[in-house]
C-alpha cells in the first residue's frame, strides 16, 4: 500500500509514518521544510520527502492520504485528496486502522505527565523481553526512535492526546486508540484553544474512560479529586495510585509509592510491600508517573514487577524533559517543557529537593493556554522554588494584548513576596541575564514548549564565553 502524510515533518507525524515504513508500506511524504534531526530521519528510513504543499505531489495516487494536524482546511494537497475522492483519514485515524487494531493499546492519558509515563512504559517493557510497540509524542533517550511497531496482538503503548485529530476531525485523538487499559495522570484545564470551557475539557477525558472494556484496566491517581471523579464512571476495573502524603479523598491507593532516602522510593501493592525502586527521574511528579508505568506494566501487561524494578536505574528519560544540555563553569542548564504552571511547580520542586546552589528558572509562555491570562495569579506561586525567576516575552504574537498573559505582573509579584525575578523583552536579554546570573554549583531550567530560540544551548554558550 502506498501511503501519503501531508506534514510528515511533525511529531507525530513522522513518528507513525516510521511505523507504516516498518510495516513495510511505500511511504511519501510532505512538508514545508525538512530540517534535521527529522529530515535525515525520514530518509534514513526510505521514505520519499517532498518539500512544499502542492497537488502535484498526489499525481502518484496514493492509497490512503493522512492529513497532519498541522494542516488547515486551505491546504492544496488536502483539497487535491478531496477533490479527487482519495481516501483521506486523520493521523489517528491511520495509527487505529492499520497499527492499533491488530495489538493491545495501553493508552497513557492526563493533562501532565503523559510523555514520560509513555517512554517508562515502553521503556521497562522492553527491558523485561516483552516485544512491546510504543507511539511517543517526544525523542526517547534510551531508543533510536519514537515509534516501534512491536509484535502482533503485544502491548503498544501510546501517548493519549487530547488535542484535536484534524481540521475534519474535530475530536480528541485518544478517542480513536481502542484503549485495553489506560493510564490517567491528571486532569487540569487545558488547551483553551480547542476547549471553551473547563466541562468540556473534562467531557473529553469522560468520554476516553467510557471507550475502556468491560475486562480493561485504569490506572488513576487518587490525588486528583477530577481525575477520581471520571475514574468512577470506568466500566472496568480501576486501580487508584499515588504516593504517600497525596490527599486522596476517600480513595485507599491500590498502589502506593512511599519515597525513601537516596532518590528511593518503596512501592506497595495492595498493602504489600513490593520493592525498593531507584527513581530514576527527580520530582514527587516524576515518582507517581513511575508508580503508574509500574502498576500498569505488573498487571495489565504481564510483567513481572522485581524485573520491571530492577530496570529502572537505566531509564534515560525523554528529550526536552529534565534534559541536560550542559555543564559549563560549574553551572548546570537543563531544559525541560514544562509550561502550564502546575508542570511548572512541580518541574522546579523537583529540583529543589536535588539541589544544594542556587536554582534559575527560566521560562517562555508559547502554549496556546500559557500565553494567556487564564493562570496569571497562579505562576508567581509555580517558581516559588527558584531562587531567580528570568521570564521572557509571551511566544504568541496574536493574542490580543487583554488576553496576553502579563509577565511583569507576575515578576512584579515574585519580588513583592521577596523573590527575584525579572521580566525580559527579547530572548537576547533572556540569555544574557540568565548567564550573568549564575555561578559556579548553580543549576539553570530553562521552560517552554516551543524551541525559544534555542535559549538553553545559547546560555550554555554564552556561559562558556564569559
Amino acid at each position: 500500500m502506498h501511503v501519503h502524510l501531508i506534514g510528515v515533518a511533525g511529531t507525530g507525524m513522522s513518528a507513525l509514518a516510521a511505523l507504516l515504513a516498518e510495516a513495510g508500506h511505500r511511504v511519501s511524504g510532505s512538508d514545508t521544510a525538512f530540517d534535521p534531526p527529522v529530515g535525515p530521519y525520514l530518509q534514513e528510513l526510505g521514505i520519499e520527502c517532498l518539500e512544499g504543499w502542492r497537488g502535484s505531489n498526489l499525481h502518484s495516487n496514493p492509497d490512503l492520504v493522512v492529513v497532519g494536524n498541522v494542516c488547515r482546511r486551505d491546504n492544496p494537497e488536502a483539497q487535491e485528496a478531496m477533490t479527487r475522492g482519495l481516501r483521506t483519514v486523520s493521523m489517528p485515524g491511520a495509527l487505529a486502522e492499520h497499527v492499533l487494531s491488530r495489538r493491545q493499546p495501553l493508552v497513557v492519558a492526563g493533562t501532565h505527565g503523559k510523555t514520560t509515563t509513555s517512554t517508562l512504559l515502553a521503556y521497562l517493557l522492553r527491558q523485561v523481553g516483552t516485544d512491546a510497540g510504543f507511539f511517543i509524542g517526544g525523542i526517547p533517550l534510551n531508543f533510536d526512535r519514537s515509534s516501534r511497531l512491536g509484535a502482533e496482538r503485544s502491548p503498544f503503548v501510546i501517548e493519549g492526546d487530547e488535542y484535536d485529530s484534524a481540521f475534519f476531525e474535530k475530536v480528541p485523538k485518544f478517542w480513536s486508540y481502542r484503549p485495553a487499559a489506560a493510564i490517567l495522570t491528571s486532569i487540569e484545564y487545558d488547551h483553551v484553544d480547542i476547549f471553551p470551557d473547563a466541562r468540556t475539557y473534562v467531557g473529553a477525558f469522560r468520554k476516553f474512560v467510557e471507550l475502556l472494556p468491560a475486562d480493561g484496566w485504569l490506572f488513576a491517581w487518587a490525588g486528583d479529586p477530577l481525575v477520581r471523579d471520571v475514574a468512577s464512571e470506568a466500566p472496568c476495573r480501576v486501580r487508584f495510585y499515588a504516593l504517600d502524603g497525596d490527599d486522596c479523598g476517600d480513595i485507599q491507593p491500590m498502589w502506593l509509592g512511599m519515597p525513601a532516602p537516596g532518590g528511593t522510593m518503596d512501592l506497595f501493592g495492595g498493602g504489600s510491600l513490593c520493592g525498593r525502586a531507584t527513581l530514576p527521574l527527580i520530582g514527587r511528579h516524576n515518582a507517581r508517573n513511575t508508580v503508574a508505568a509500574l502498576a500498569m506494566a505488573s498487571e495489565a501487561a504481564g510483567a513481572p514487577l522485581d524485573r520491571l524494578i530492577a530496570a529502572l536505574p537505566g531509564f534515560r528519560g525523554t528529550k526536552r524533559r529534565q534534559e541536560l544540555v550542559g555543564v559549563t563553569n560549574g553551572v548546570h542548564v537543563y531544559d525541560d517543557f514544562a509550561h502550564h504552571p502546575t508542570a511548572v511547580k512541580e518541574t522546579l520542586a523537583g529540583f529543589r529537593e536535588r539541589l544544594a546552589g542556587r536554582l534559575i528558572a527560566v521560562f517562555e509562555p508559547r502554549s496556546a493556554t500559557a500565553s494567556r491570562r487564564l493562570h496569571q495569579d497562579a505562576y508567581p506561586d509555580a517558581f516559588a522554588s527558584a531562587d531567580v525567576c528570568i521570564l521572557a516575552p509571551v511566544g504568541r504574537s496574536e493574542i490580543a494584548s487583554e488576553e496576553k498573559l502579563d509577565t511583569h505582573a507576575i515578576a512584579e509579584a515574585i519580588v513583592e513576596r521577596g523573590g527575584q525575578a525579572r521580566a525580559c523583552g527579547s530572548v537576547d536579554e533572556v540569555v544574557e541575564a540568565a548567564a550573568a546570573q549564575a555561578g559556579p554549583g548553580d543549576t539553570i531550567v530553562v521552560m517552554s514548549n516551543g524551541r525559544f530560540d534555542d535559549a538553553p544551548d545559547r546560555i550554555l554558550l554564552a556561559l562558556m564565553n564569559r
